[in-house]
């Protein structure tokens, strides 16, 4: 077993500490030695890309069946009362390429934290009955999904820029393919991907490292398991079609346009991150400026980054009037086109940097986030960028590298798009996708 620590520069206590168990499990640990509470975090490498079309959408449906009762813990009721007996709080989510399980506690009941959360990943029941009635909520999830335009035209727009792969499927699966999952593809699903050598366990808080690893030998020694599956890489062209409309008699239209992006590691990540800064993040991004403010054609406009193993996504979202969709499709196209044609001015560069390095501080601020941002990286990265490092590499971001990811990403074959609402002609809107 070999620790690794992530010293300060000050020379004070460690950022975090990583440790592997024998069994494989990775654990890290940030101390946070002020804190009052303490975050407990697991984090397994499996999500909706890794799941075959027959049962897609059933590493989100395992996240819920895994709070359903234990041995210990006979139901949902006494796992949760263990935790916010204790004036905590848990959850889950699923992702493309994840699941996390968390918790949340005065740092004083670490122990039971850490008890709870083993006891669900290693000792859960998934009894028959219990998968029927949850079944039924995972149901009503994906409806409520589908309820929101807002939400649904992010759905829309992963097929559209992804096609038919596991990357490009609904997390949540579909309503047909969720009620025909059985016991049987639950207890496949652990045994393919929740093993020690796929998970980590991330802990922040006021804690030492010593105290984590003891419970973690204590609780998650006797788990087993080999390596997992590797995801199938993601195919490189775009979704037939790729614009997706779904007439809905609404009063407005969701439109998303995405274009395929940089992946997890891709050097050019920090680049791409200041871009959409510049691009659609906050009220004072070009989108905001010239969509709404300058031309009243949305009431909310702005682009997201999300990276994946070998991918990733540059996503512009807006809703708008039936009669400006299109208008409001050209425009957005044009900031496009702006960016890689013009470079960037030296004055919405800088502040555009100090919003990139002053969000990131921020977003640091609890045991949660540092908990979250330790254990997603340690899985998906097999390492941890400290902090002053990423704050570094944002601040060096030059108005070139923004125009050389600009011209990199925004090609008219690089386009696709997703509408819902009362308004919309696909062969219409693709004639629009053009830089």
């Amino acid at each position: 077993m070999v620790t690794e620590r992530s010293e300060r520069p000050d020379g004070a206590m460690p950022m975090w500490q990583i440790d592997t168990l024998a069994n494989g499990m990775r654990v890290v640990t940030t101390p946070v030695p002020t804190a009052q509470s303490v975050s407990v975090n697991v984090f397994i490498g499996v999500g909706s890309r890794g799941e075959e079309r027959r049962v897609n959408g059933i590493s989100h449906f395992m996240e819920h069946m895994l709070f359903k009762g234990t041995e210990k813990r006979p139901d949902a009721i006494q796992i949760a009362e263990a935790i916010e007996g204790a004036g905590g709080s848990l959850n889950a989510y699923t992702a493309k390429e994840l699941t996390c399980y968390w918790n949340h506690v005065p740092y004083d009941h670490l122990p039971v934290a850490m008890d709870v959360l083993a006891d669900m990943l290693l000792h859960s029941k998934i009894e028959p009955q219990e998968i029927e009635r949850e079944r039924a909520v995972v149901q009503q999830e994906i409806r409520r999904s589908h309820d929101q335009p807002g939400a649904w035209v992010g759905e829309l727009l992963s097929r559209a820029v992804f096609g038919d792969q596991p990357i490009g499927w609904s997390v949540a699966g579909t309503i047909e393919i969720i009620g025909a999952i059985q016991r049987q593809d639950f207890l496949d699903h652990l045994e393919r991907w929740y093993t020690p050598h796929n998970a980590v366990l991330s802990v922040a808080g006021n804690v030492t490292h010593e105290q984590v690893m003891e419970l973690a030998h204590r609780y998650f020694a006797g788990w087993e398991g080999g390596p997992a599956p590797r995801f199938l890489p993601a195919r490189p062209e775009l979704g037939s079609p790729r614009v997706v409309v779904e007439r809905r008699d609404i009063a407005q239209c969701n439109v998303a346009i995405g274009l395929r992006a940089v992946s997890r590691a891709d050097p050019d990540r920090f680049a791409l991150t200041i871009l959409n800064n510049i691009l659609g993040r906050g009220m004072s991004s070009r989108l905001f400026k010239e969509v709404r403010e300058r031309r009243g054609l949305a009431y909310s406009v702005g682009s997201s980054v999300s990276r994946h193993a070998d991918t990733g996504v540059l996503s512009i979202s807006a809703g708008v009037t039936p009669d400006k969709l299109q208008e409001a499709v050209t425009v957005i196209l044009g900031e496009l086109r702006r960016l890689a044609e013009e470079p960037v001015g030296d004055e919405e560069l800088a502040k555009a940097r100090d919003y990139a390095a002053g969000s990131f501080r921020l977003g640091l601020e609890s045991t949660m986030s540092l908990g979250q941002r330790a254990g997603e990286a340690l899985l998906t990265l097999g390492e941890i960028e400290p902090v002053e490092e990423v704050v570094t590499r944002l601040r060096a971001v030059s108005a070139e590298d923004v125009q050389r990811v600009a011209r990199r990403l925004f090609h008219s074959t690089n386009l696709a798009m997703a509408v819902v609402g009362p308004a919309g002609d696909p062969e219409e809107l693709d004639r629009l996708l053009v830089i």
